[in-house]
């Protein structure tokens, strides 16, 4: 059986927190990955942004403020503000923190294929950063590497 590291693809681009969003949109428009690893200076993984973190869903795209009554000429909000919060900044961030999904899901260098594929089942995701013993980024693994590579080992 295969490891992630023989079934990754290396060359993989990465962004840091603090870089501009921008950056991380373009990237993931100009390459097929569908997902960019964020890394920090030592290039250790602390996020993700992936195509789903740039889309807004329905319910999402008005940002309606949360239901509110105005008790004796104060605001009192009904339900969470912390959800409004997070889809009012995600819709307006301006960094790569603003935008990843932290400690992402990771596999290892050493990882077998078969078990790189369970994870990616498991967590309903298409790209897994692969990370070195040190939790360094070494690559990306995505759903039809992992399947390919159970596929051969048949």
């Amino acid at each position: 059986m295969k490891t992630a590291a023989e079934i990754m693809d290396a060359d993989v681009p990465s962004v840091t927190p603090g870089d501009d969003a921008r950056t991380a949109i373009d990237l993931l428009a100009q390459t097929e990955l569908g997902a960019v690893p964020v890394v920090d200076a030592d290039r250790k993984v602390v996020g993700i942004v992936s195509e789903s973190d740039l889309i807004l869903s329905d319910e999402e795209s008005d940002l309606h403020l949360p239901h509110y009554l105005n008790i004796m000429g104060g605001v009192v909000f009904v339900g969470s503000m912390k959800g409004f919060e997070e889809r009012l900044n995600k819709a307006f961030a301006t960094d790569v923190a603003e935008l990843m999904t932290a400690d992402p899901i990771v596999a290892h260098t050493y990882e077998a294929a078969d078990r790189v594929a369970k994870k990616i089942a498991d967590k309903h995701h298409n790209h897994l950063p692969v990370v070195d013993a040190d939790g360094r980024l070494a690559g990306m693994v995505t759903r039809a590497d992992a399947l390919a590579a159970l596929v051969d080992a048949e």
